[in-house]
């Protein structure tokens, strides 16, 4: 029986050490749900997994930066303060072609020696035009911030969905500085959006480097979509029995085939809720906080990665990914237990 030789294959695979760490997750969740529909004496329906979308191309994500008027620059880089060799920066070849983290560095910089400069300004006129572009520069500055976080191009590695599911078993260390990384960011960001334009941004060079090396959110995401199907598919044999064709006509545990108890202690309570108790631990650790960075950025979020957040990184809606994961949790777990109560067996706490 195929179904068998799958789950055969699967508890071969994590007794040996030479599995790759997710290659064993869309086999566990199979063998499951094989598993599950031997208990029940049904035959078992894998639905397909339908694939998570990519997060928008960057060119869908950037946001043009609007340039102060090129007279009014001019003017200010020949004025006798910092500013003119912050603005000599950014009109210097290099400077016209600044990356995203670069193009936010030298915002924030202008604001500052623009700053800087006003009181020793005397003439009106000069006053007049520093203040603003100041305050230019404080408007355009939220374009800037999200360009540098959600329009670099390493995030696109982070979120990739070509790196397979997130692991069973793996070192914590990458999740835990993936963590800390956008927990520290997200303070600069809102920082920075409540106009301190002194926010330290040495770090975030390291912090793109590090989403550029690894792709954990792009495995999570993938996960919880597998985890949801197989989930819901559990649940259609389960309500199978219980709504169409009982089990346990007479709710007798005498009736119950041997095999339920061990889909549900060896099954379900064994590999499958140990993997859903990881994903939740790496939900509160890497996707809220992800979350937080794009929902900070609200007001400026573009319309393609808007819908694209809703229906992917949104944690708290009960529309998107997550709470479709949640929605096919509680079910299961419902049906589990409507299923042991038919045949007179209480799950173990």
């Amino acid at each position: 029986m195929p179904e068998i030789r799958k789950l055969t294959a699967f508890l071969l695979c994590i007794g040996l050490t030479g599995c790759a760490q997710d290659s064993d997750v869309p086999d566990m969740m199979d063998a499951y749900v094989a598993q599950l529909a031997e208990a029940l004496e049904l035959s078992p329906e894998l639905s397909e997994v339908s694939p998570v979308s990519q997060i928008p191309r960057r060119r869908e994500r950037v946001l043009d930066m609007p340039d102060l008027d090129m007279g009014m620059l001019d003017f200010l880089s020949l004025y006798g303060c910092e500013l003119q060799y912050v603005v000599g920066e950014r009109n210097s070849i290099m400077g016209k072609v600044m990356q995203p983290l670069n193009r936010l560095r030298y915002e924030t910089r202008f604001v500052r020696a623009a700053e800087d400069c006003l009181p020793e300004t005397e003439r009106e006129g000069v006053k007049e035009q520093l203040e603003e572009a100041i305050e230019s520069k404080a408007e355009t500055l939220p374009l800037a911030v999200w360009n540098a976080t959600w329009g670099v191009e390493e995030v696109e590695r982070l979120f990739t969905r070509s790196q397979g599911y997130y692991p069973r078993a793996s070192d914590d260390t990458p999740v835990a500085e993936l963590a800390s990384d956008i927990e520290r960011l997200n303070r600069t960001v809102a920082s920075l959006l409540d106009g301190n334009s002194a926010e330290s941004l040495d770090y975030i060079g390291e912090v793109h480097q590090r989403w550029h090396a690894e792709y954990r959110a792009g495995q999570l995401m993938n996960s919880v979509k597998l985890l949801t199907t197989r989930l819901e598919d559990g649940s259609a044999l389960l309500s199978e029995r219980i709504d169409n064709t009982p089990l346990c006509p007479e709710g007798e545990s005498d009736t119950a085939p041997a095999g339920l108890r061990s889909a549900y202690e060896e099954g379900y309570g064994g590999p499958v809720k140990s993997y859903l108790e990881g994903i939740a631990q790496a939900r509160g650790a890497l996707a809220e906080p992800l979350d937080q960075l794009a929902t900070l950025q609200t007001d400026t979020m573009p319309d393609a990665f808007r819908d694209w957040y809703r229906e992917y990184l949104d944690t708290d809606s009960t529309r998107s990914l997550w709470g479709q994961l949640d929605q096919a949790v509680e079910t299961h777990a419902r049906r589990w237990q409507q299923i042991l109560d038919q045949c007179g067996q209480s799950p173990e706490e």
